[in-house]
This record gives C-alpha cells, sequence and structure tokens, in this order.
C-alpha cells in the first residue's frame, strides 16, 4: 500500500515538472514569436534599410559648376578637367614620410606642401586633401606604375575652375574655394534638401557672383546607389541618378569696358560705377587695386596671401561695394534739387558768394577765398560754389537733408544682387544719438550742419549709392534698383530665363526741377570744371566733378599736395550721365589721393562714354600716348606730386576745393 501511495506521489510529481516545463517552453516559443513579429512585422523597414545599406552605398555625383559669361557672352569663369595626386590621411602612417617618398615620383614644392597641411588642420576631417594639381600624363604614368606603394593615395580626374581674365574684374566675380568649417556649420542649420544637394561638394562661393549666385552655379547633386562586397568594394551599380549641372550665369556688365577702366585707373586705387538709368542694370563695376583669383580655388599660399592681405593699397577690399567716401562736390547737384523741391531756392534765387561764409566766429572757406560773386543755382553748380550750399545747409538743417537724400539711396542698402554691401553714413540728428555714447558728442552742433551741404563732413557713400543716385537723377526721378544678374541659362535645355526687374519707384519730383538740374550739369561739361575733358565730344552729357578731403586741413591752412603724403591727398571724384536727352549710362567715380576731379576722374568717365555711346576703344598706340602724357586721359602710373600741377592751370578758378 506504501509502495502504491509513493508511485502515485512520484507520477503526481512528474506531471507536474512536465507542466511546468511545458509551459516554460509555450512561453520560450511566446517569447521568440513576439520577437520575430516585433522583427518581421514592427522593426520591418528599419531593418530591412539597414541591411540594404550592409551591402549597398549611396554615393553622390557632384554637379559640373555653371559658367560666368558677361552681357555679350564672355566667359568670366568656367572648369577644365585636370589630374590631382590626393591623400587620404586616415589611410597612411607616416604622413610625412609619405609625401617625402612621393615626392621621388612626382615633384612636390614647399608651396604645395604648406597648401596641404594648412587645409589639413582646417579641414578637421580624413577625406582626401589634394598635394599636387594639374599632375601632366607623364607624372600621372610614373605614379601609376607604383600606385602599390602608397596606401592611401590616389590620382584623381577633378574639375577645376578657371577664370580667364585673371584679375580683371576680379571683385565683382568672385572665386571659389574648399568649404570651411564655419561654413559646414551654416550648411548643417539648412533644411535637409538643401543639404543633401551638398553631399560631396567640396568647393563653394566666396565672394562677388560666385558667392552671390552660389544656388544657380551650383545645380542639383546625383547619387549613384551600388551593390559592395563584404570588403567594401563596389561589385554593380543598382541605381543612378545624374547630376544636374549648375546653370550659366548672365552677368550684366561688360567685360571689354571693365578692363577698359581698370586699365585707365593704371595703378591708382579707386572704384567706378556704370548703371543703365532705364533698368538698373550694371554696365562696369570696378575696384582698383584688383587680385587674381585663380589663387584662391585650390587653396592659397602664404606668401600670396601675405602680400594680398597685407598690402597698404587693400587689394581684396571691393571698394566699389564697401568702400565709403565723402562725395564731396558731387552732391551738390542733389542738393540743388532738394532746395528746388522742399521750395527753399528757386532757379533764380541768388547768394552772394564773397569766397567764404561766417557762422558766429568760424569762418567756412570756399575756393581758397576766391569770391564768385553772385550766384544763383545753375552757377552754384557750373562753378562749384561752396557758399551757396553752405547757406542752403544752413537754412535746410541736418534733418530735412536726411529726409530728402535718404529716398535716393544715400546711405542705404540699395539692395544690388550682391553680398556685403556697405550703408555708410548719411547723418542725421538720431543717427548721432545711436553712433555715440557720451552725452557731450551726442548733441547735433550747428557747424556740423554746413560742412554737410558740400559732401564733407560726416557725409560717407559708396561709389555704388553715388552711381544710383545718379542713375536715378538722370532719370527723371525714377528709380531702379541695382543689378547685376541679367540671365540665367539651363546648361542642359539652353532655355534662357531672364531675370526680372524689381518695379520702378517714382520719386514724384517735378519735371521742371529735375530739368534744371541736369542743364546745369549739361553746362558743367560745357563751361564748367570739366569743359575740357569733354572738349570735341560728339554727344551732350551732364556730370559734376568732386574733390574729398582724405584729411582735415586746419582754417587758417591751405591745401598743399607737395607737402602731404600720397595717401593724404584728396580724392578725385566725378557724377555724370549720357547722352543728355535720353540717358543710357550713369556712373560715378572716385580716384583716391588724385587731386582734382576734373584732372583724374572726369577723363575716365569721358572714356567710358566714348565706349558706350560710340564704340570707341582704344587701341594700344592710343594707351601708350595717354600714359607718356600726349592724350587727354591719364592712364597708368600717378604723377610724382613735384610734377603735378595744384590745382591745374585750366581749372584753377573753378575747381572745387573742400572747406
Amino acid at each position: 500500500m506504501t509502495e502504491i501511495r509513493n508511485a502515485d506521489a512520484d507520477l503526481a510529481q512528474f506531471r507536474t515538472r512536465v507542466l511546468v516545463a511545458g509551459v516554460a517552453v509555450v512561453f520560450a516559443f511566446c517569447l521568440i514569436a513576439a520577437r520575430m513579429v516585433y522583427l518581421q512585422v514592427m522593426r520591418h523597414e528599419a531593418l530591412l534599410a539597414q541591411a540594404e545599406s550592409n551591402r549597398t552605398a549611396v554615393l553622390p555625383i557632384v554637379p559640373i559648376r555653371g559658367q560666368i559669361v558677361d552681357r555679350n557672352g564672355q566667359v568670366l569663369a568656367s572648369n577644365y578637367s585636370a589630374y590631382t595626386l590626393e591623400i587620404s590621411p586616415s589611410e597612411v602612417g607616416d604622413l610625412d614620410e609619405t609625401i617625402e617618398r612621393l615626392g621621388e615620383v612626382v615633384k612636390i614644392g614647399k608651396r604645395d606642401k604648406r597648401r596641404f597641411f594648412k587645409q589639413l588642420r582646417e579641414s578637421k576631417q580624413f577625406y582626401s586633401l589634394p598635394i599636387r594639381t594639374r599632375l601632366t600624363d607623364e607624372e600621372v604614368a610614373r605614379f601609376t606604375v607604383r600606385r602599390y606603394q602608397f596606401p592611401g593615395v590616389e590620382v584623381r580626374a577633378r574639375l577645376f575652375r578657371h577664370y580667364p581674365n585673371g584679375d580683371t574684374a576680379s571683385h565683382v566675380i568672385g572665386y571659389i574655394g574648399r568649404i570651411n568649417q564655419r561654413e559646414k556649420e551654416i550648411i548643417e542649420d539648412w533644411p535637409d534638401e538643401d543639404q543633401g544637394n551638398y553631399r560631396g561638394t567640396e568647393y563653394i562661393g566666396k565672394l562677388g557672383a560666385e558667392q552671390s549666385f552660389e544656388s544657380t552655379l551650383h545645380g542639383n547633386t546625383g547619387f549613384e546607389r551600388i551593390e559592395t562586397s563584404a570588403g567594401g568594394r563596389a561589385v554593380r551599380s543598382l541605381a543612378h541618378t545624374p547630376a544636374q549641372p549648375g546653370d550659366r550665369t548672365v552677368l550684366s556688365i561688360d567685360i571689354k569696358l571693365q578692363r577698359l577702366i581698370e586699365d585707365m585707373f593704371g595703378e591708382r586705387r579707386g572704384a567706378l560705377v556704370a548703371i543703365d538709368p532705364r533698368n538698373g542694370e550694371v554696365l562696369a563695376f570696378v575696384s582698383k587695386p584688383t587680385f587674381d583669383p585663380n589663387l584662391f580655388v585650390e587653396g592659397i599660399d602664404v606668401e600670396s596671401w601675405t602680400a594680398l592681405n597685407e598690402s597698404v593699397d587693400k587689394p581684396l577690399l571691393n571698394r566699389a561695394l564697401r568702400g565709403t567716401y565723402p562725395p564731396g562736390s558731387t552732391y551738390k547737384p542733389f542738393m540743388g534739387l532738394a532746395a528746388l523741391e522742399l521750395g527753399l531756392r528757386t532757379p533764380s534765387s541768388v547768394t552772394n558768394d564773397p569766397g567764404y561764409w561766417m557762422l558766429g566766429n568760424h569762418r567756412f572757406r570756399s575756393h581758397g577765398d576766391h569770391a564768385l560773386g553772385p550766384v544763383d543755382l545753375r552757377k552754384s553748380i557750373i562753378k562749384s560754389s561752396n557758399v551757396y550750399y553752405y547757406a542752403l545747409a544752413n537754412d535746410m538743417g541736418v534733418d530735412a537733408m536726411h529726409d530728402f537724400m535718404a529716398p535716393l539711396g544715400f546711405g542705404q542698402i540699395t539692395g544690388i544682387d550682391l553680398r556685403g554691401e556697405l550703408r555708410g553714413v548719411l547723418p542725421s540728428r538720431d543717427w548721432k544719438l545711436k553712433a555715440y555714447r557720451r552725452p557731450e558728442h551726442q548733441r547735433w552742433y550747428p557747424g556740423e550742419t554746413i560742412s554737410l551741404g558740400i559732401g564733407q563732413g560726416y557725409n560717407n557713400f559708396t561709389m555704388l549709392q553715388l552711381a544710383h543716385a545718379m542713375s536715378t537723377l538722370a532719370n527723371g526721378g525714377t528709380k531702379y534698383q541695382p543689378r547685376l544678374l541679367l540671365a540665367t541659362e539651363d546648361t542642359t535645355t539652353g532655355q534662357r530665363i531672364a531675370t526680372a526687374n524689381e518695379p520702378p519707384v517714382s520719386m514724384g519730383y517735378r519735371p521742371e526741377n529735375v530739368r534744371t538740374v541736369l542743364e546745369a550739369m549739361r553746362d558743367v561739361t560745357l563751361e564748367g570744371t570739366s569743359r575740357y575733358v569733354f572738349k570735341g565730344a560728339p554727344y551732350l552729357s551732364g556730370g559734376k566733378t568732386g574733390t574729398a578731403q582724405a584729411v582735415t586741413i586746419g582754417q587758417k591752412d591751405r591745401y598743399d599736395a607737395r607737402k602731404l603724403e600720397e595717401h593724404q591727398r584728396d580724392h578725385s571724384l566725378y557724377v555724370a550721365f549720357a547722352p543728355l536727352e535720353a540717358p543710357r549710362v550713369a556712373l560715378a567715380v572716385v580716384v583716391e589721393n588724385a587731386g582734382f576731379g576734373a584732372a583724374h576722374a572726369a577723363p575716365i568717365a569721358r572714356r567710358v562714354f566714348d565706349y558706350i555711346l560710340l564704340g570707341q576703344y582704344p587701341n594700344p598706340e592710343d594707351m601708350k600716348a595717354v600714359q607718356e602724357g600726349k592724350a587727354s586721359a591719364p592712364i597708368g602710373e600717378p604723377l610724382k606730386a613735384e610734377d603735378q600741377p595744384w590745382p591745374p592751370p585750366t581749372v584753377r578758378e573753378e575747381e572745387d576745393n573742400p572747406a
């Protein structure tokens, strides 16, 4: 009996164990099933993508950068193919030793090494970097034979940016360079679609049109999906989306005119902007001195960078866009228009010019104390009377001047489609309150108003602003936003899309007032300060010379350029338009530290008009004659102080000296 009970107990225990084991097995299978459902259903898409990425790779196809051309189709920036020798630092053991051994196969200079290590420091990445560019076929063959000796080193075919005109128009064209760390961080903040478009891209526009029209020039990145082996080697192509090349970008400038103007500046510093008043198209955008943008494409070497960056002439400064200058007497036509529009003067109103103007005990000088006698508006512009505009500024006041000049673009961003524009300074009481911290400096003094009338004092504008204002005045008070982008052309289809103009803005000036000022500017070229420059011109134009102080001259001192350092001498300015009845071009030009506007800036304007209106382009003999002093336009090296008449005898009585 006892044995039977023991057997029953053992059986019950066995059954319990079997039941527990069965439950455990079922639970385990449930876990497996749940895991399978999770992996096969819930995580299916993610794991499929991961598995796919393990056997495939997506490679970006960098698009070909679009060309830049001028309004006549002349190429300003293009691409060419060449071989480069590149090193992937992460795949190389001893980098210095590898470079030394490479030097036995392919010539590697000190400049190449400095540029490589500079890029290595700046990149903070481990992608391949060029140690030598533009390899010859012989150099490619020599390296290919010994390729097995250099793991992590490859010869690659790459497209290089090229600027065929060298340093001509370099500030407006700009250049490209390798994307730096700061630019990478900016790209990372872009939307995902835009970030993806820059996968694989190593170069980006850094300045000028290359930077401003980057999205147009870059194109759309393509992609290729390839199947890879376990070792990461490509097996076959699975899918291919071709890259779309960047658009051909058409600028409004005329490179032939641009080169002519730059040649006329010679070694002098300065800027010129020429605009078509009928639509705002920029015909020339000159800043001197220039630089060669080809130096920057693959990373500029230390010596070249030092020479450009530390030069006293500041060749990297875009003077047309970012250089600000007192406008001098080129401001007077706009002041004259303000006087008429605001009802402070009529064309026949007369101001007596005794050669000076008094405010309290302070004497504001004019023409070296040379009296002009009774002066009306026309004579004030032709003879460039300072006294007329001293009195006008005093009557008008600083804030009224500011409110009239601001809509013309003075001290404002013009909105040109080029990055980096400076605002300049159009003073007002409110401006001074914000510009200075100390109360005694924030106060506006009556004497500060007077010098503003002749374009001195706090006034500081760019040549772009001055040309923009001149264009608006020449166009009868209709203002167009200046622009450089004329059109884009699809490289694939050839379709050309013209850039739409911003709607013009009417300033609402009375036509008779505009006509009075423009006719006075015409007479400047017929009987005023620029009459000798425009003598014999088969067209009528209007202009105004200006001389702006670079340093302040004491009230009791006389200006004598021979006693000043070159950089302390006055700037030479000229604003002009032509032809008179239907203007096709308006411009502003400054020649730094050159002296009187009639002697240096106006002749450049004459050559611009002769080219645009008559199609005249000086031949080499004419250029040489000008440089030798046998022709009217001063091209080339500036005259030495001892050889320069101060002022030139032909304009001594009428030229405008700053107070």
